[in-house]
C-alpha cells in the first residue's frame, strides 16, 4: 500500500487503537480496570529493570510484567510502544513519552502493591499537544483513552504520578507543552476548532519546523475580492488556495510524453470511429438493430477524440488554465466549455448507447424480437441516450463545476474536486456499466439456449450462431475491460487526491517529518503514478478504436467499392450475378430451329399452360421490384 493518510495515521494513531484493542482483550479503558489490573500484576509479579529503550530515564527504573495489555515481556511491549517513536520524536507533547510508558511499562515499587498510573493532568497535557496533529488528519483522541477515567492529581484515595504537580495543559500555560523558545499562541477560537492552527515542533536535530498549513509558492492564494474567493477552491483541504497551471507532481519530460501520447491515440480513435460512421452512412441497410447502436457509440467516441484534438490544437493555457493557475469552478471560457461538452457529454452518451445495444441484444436473443420490432422504439433509445447526458452536462454548467486537468490540459469535471468526480463521473459510469453487463449476461444466456436448439436443426445454422456469439463476446470484452479500467483509474484519483495535495500546504505530514528526522529513510512525499494517468487516457479512447470491430470484414470493402463506383458514375453489378459470356458463332451449317415444347402439346392443353407461365413470370417480376423495409432510426 502506498504511503497515504492511512500510513500516516499508522504511526500517529493506529497504535493508539492497538493500545485499547490489542492483545489483552480488555473490555474497556476504565479507571477501575487500570487499578485492578495493576493490582493483580504487582501482587503476582516481581519488579524488573526497564529495558524498553524509549522508557529509560523517564523518572523510574523498574516495571513489572505482564502489563495491562497482557504483554508478557518487555520485548513484546517494546515492539508496540516504539511505534509511537515518530510522534514522540517531534515532541508534540513532552508528556507523551511518560504517559505511554506509564501504561506499557507501569511503575513497580518494592513492597508497594497498589496501582500507580499517570494522573489525569498528564493525559490532558499529552492530549492537548498531540490531538490537534491527529485532528489534522481527521481523527479524534480515542474514547478509551479518555483522560477523565484517570485519577485526579492530589486524590489521596487514588494515588497517581505527575512530575509537574498537576499543572494545566497547553492553552492556559503554553510553557507546559512547548519549549520556551517555541511558544504556542493562545487559542482564540472558542467552542469550535481553530483551522490551520500554528503548531511548532522540535525534532532531535534541533531544527524548528513550522507546522502551519499555508498557501505558499508555487500554490496561488485567492485574495479576498476575487470572484473565486470562497467558491470551493482548495488545495490539500486549505481553502482559497489554488494549484498552478503547471503540474506539480510530474516532470516536464513526463508531461511532454503525455502530450504526444494523448494526441496519438486521439487521432487513431478519430480515424477509426469516423470510418465506422462513414461506412454506416454509405450502407445504412447493413446496420440494423440490434447492431445499429454500435454506430452511434462510434460517433460519440469520434466527438470525444475531437475534444482532445481541440485541446492539442489550441494549447493547454487556452483550455485548462486561468492565467497562472489551473481553472476552478469555471464555465465562462468558451474553449474550455466546448472541450468539456465534447468529452463529457459524448463520453456519457457512449456509455448509454452501450447499455442500449446490450438491451436490444437482450430483446433479440432473449425475447425473440425482430429487427423491425426493435426499430419501432428507436426514438425512445435516442431520447434516453441524448437526454440524460444533457441533464448531467447542464447541471455541471449551472453549478460551475468544470475545472482544468493539468496533465492532459483538457477541461472536465472533478479534476480538482474529488466530490464532483465521484458524483458526476464515477457514479454514472458505474451505473451504466452495471446495466450493460446485466443485459449482456441475460442475452448470452438466451443465445446459449437457442444454440442448443439450433444444433438439432443443422450444423450450418449452429455455426452461424456461434460466429455471432463469438463476435458479440469479443466486442463485450473490448468495451467492458477498458470501461472497468477507466472507472478504476478515477477511483484511484478519488482516494488519493487529498494525500497528494496535503504535503503541498502542510509541512508536518508523517513523511516529511521522517525525511527531516532521518534523511536516509528513502521516503518521499506521496505523488500520483504517471502510468495510471496515461492508462486512463488510453482506455478512454481505445473503445472508439475497437468499435470498428463490427466493420472489419469483406462487406465493408464491398460497400466502399460500390460507393466509389457510384461517385464515378459507373454501374455496379449485383453481387453474385455474372452476365452470359459472348460466344462467337460457330462456323458450319446453320442450326435448325428447335420446336417449342408447347407446340408439341395437344391443342386443348396449350391455353392452360400459357396462362400458368404468365402468372409465374408476373410473380417473379413483382418479387424483383419488392424492396426491404427500412429500419426506423
Amino acid at each position: 500500500m502506498s504511503l497515504t493518510t492511512r500510513a500516516i495515521i499508522c504511526c500517529l494513531y493506529l497504535t493508539f487503537v492497538k493500545l485499547v484493542t490489542g492483545d489483552g482483550g480488555a473490555s474497556g479503558f476504565r479507571n477501575d480496570d487500570i487499578l485492578s489490573t495493576t493490582l493483580d500484576q504487582t501482587t503476582a509479579s516481581r519488579c524488573e529493570e526497564i529495558s524498553i529503550p524509549m522508557c529509560r530515564g523517564i523518572g523510574y527504573n523498574y516495571t513489572s510484567m505482564p502489563n495491562q495489555f497482557n504483554h508478557d515481556t518487555q520485548e513484546e511491549a517494546g515492539l508496540e510502544v516504539h511505534q509511537f517513536w515518530p510522534l514522540v520524536e517531534i515532541q508534540c507533547s513532552p508528556d507523551l513519552k511518560f504517559f505511554l510508558c506509564s501504561m506499557y511499562a507501569p511503575i513497580c515499587i518494592e513492597d508497594y502493591h497498589a496501582p500507580l498510573p499517570a494522573c489525569k493532568s498528564v493525559c490532558e497535557r499529552a492530549k492537548a499537544g498531540c490531538a490537534p496533529l491527529m485532528r489534522q488528519y481527521g481523527f479524534a483522541w480515542p474514547e478509551r483513552m479518555n483522560c477523565d477515567k484517570l485519577p485526579e492529581y492530589g486524590d489521596t484515595s487514588n494515588l497517581c504520578m505527575d512530575a509537574k504537580n498537576g499543572s494545566l495543559p497547553a492553552g492556559m500555560e503554553p510553557e507546559s507543552t512547548y519549549t520556551s523558545s517555541t511558544k504556542r499562541p493562545t487559542k482564540k477560537c472558542k467552542n469550535k476548532p481553530c483551522p490551520n492552527e500554528t503548531k511548532t515542533v522540535l525534532p532531535s536535530s534541533g531544527e524548528a519546523i513550522d507546522c502551519t498549513c499555508r498557501c505558499k509558492n508555487p500554490l496561488i492564494p485567492i485574495e479576498r475580492g476575487d470572484f473565486r474567493y470562497n467558491r470551493s477552491v482548495s488545495t490539500g483541504g486549505l481553502e482559497n488556495c489554488a494549484m498552478p497551471c503547471q503540474n506539480q507532481f510530474f516532470s516536464e519530460e513526463e508531461l511532454n510524453f503525455g502530450y504526444y501520447w494523448v494526441f496519438s491515440w486521439s487521432v487513431i480513435c478519430c480515424f477509426s470511429s469516423f470510418l465506422t460512421v462513414a461506412t454506416f452512412l454509405i450502407d445504412m441497410d447493413r446496420f440494423r438493430y440490434p447492431e445499429r447502436p454500435v454506430v452511434f457509440l462510434a460517433g460519440c467516441y469520434m466527438m470525444v477524440s475531437i475534444g482532445y484534438i481541440t485541446r492539442i490544437v489550441m494549447g493547454k493555457p487556452e483550455i485548462a488554465c486561468d492565467g497562472d493557475m489551473i481553472r476552478y469552478t469555471s464555465n465562462g471560457a468558451v474553449a474550455c466549455t466546448v472541450v468539456f461538452l465534447l468529452i463529457y457529454f459524448f463520453g456519457m452518451a457512449s456509455g448509454l448507447w452501450w447499455v442500449i445495444m446490450s438491451f436490444t441484444w437482450f430483446l433479440a436473443a432473449g425475447l425473440k424480437w425482430g429487427n423491425e420490432a426493435i426499430a419501432k422504439y428507436s426514438q425512445y433509445f435516442h431520447m434516453v441516450a441524448w437526454f440524460l447526458p444533457t441533464i448531467q452536462s447542464v447541471t455541471i454548467l449551472i453549478i460551475s463545476a468544470i475545472d482544468g486537468d493539468s496533465v492532459s490540459g483538457i477541461c472536465f469535471v472533478g479534476n480538482q474536486n474529488p466530490e464532483n468526480l465521484k458524483t458526476y463521473v464515477i457514479i454514472p459510469l458505474f451505473i451504466y456499466l452495471l446495466l450493460g453487463i446485466s443485459f449482456q449476461l441475460a442475452g448470452f444466456v438466451s443465445l446459449i439456449r437457442i444454440r442448443n436448439v439450433i444444433k438439432q436443426q443443422g450444423r450450418a445454422k449452429a455455426q452461424k450462431l456461434e460466429k455471432l456469439m463469438l463476435k458479440l463476446g469479443i466486442f463485450n470484452v473490448l468495451y467492458t475491460a477498458p470501461a472497468v479500467i477507466v472507472i478504476g483509474c478515477y477511483f484511484y484519483e478519488l482516494l488519493n487526491y487529498r494525500e497528494w495535495t496535503k504535503p503541498l500546504v502542510c509541512p508536518c505530514t508523517y513523511t516529511q517529518i521522517m525525511m527531516r528526522w532521518n534523511p536516509d529513510s528513502h521516503m518521499s512525499p506521496p505523488k500520483p503514478d504517471f502510468s495510471i494517468f496515461m492508462l486512463k487516457y488510453f482506455m478512454s479512447l481505445v473503445i472508439g478504436i475497437t468499435s470498428g470491430f463490427w466493420i472489419w470484414s469483406g462487406k465493408t470493402l464491398e460497400s466502399w467499392r460500390k460507393f466509389g463506383a457510384r461517385l464515378c458514375g459507373r454501374k455496379v453489378a449485383t453481387p453474385g450475378y455474372l452476365p452470359p459470356p459472348l460466344v462467337p458463332p460457330a462456323l458450319g451449317p446453320p442450326l435448325l430451329p428447335t420446336p417449342s415444347p408447347i407446340s408439341q402439346l395437344h391443342p386443348s392443353q396449350r391455353p392452360l399452360i400459357k396462362q400458368q407461365m404468365a402468372c409465374s413470370v408476373q410473380s417473379q417480376l413483382s418479387s424483383v421490384h419488392k424492396h426491404s423495409p427500412l429500419s426506423h432510426v
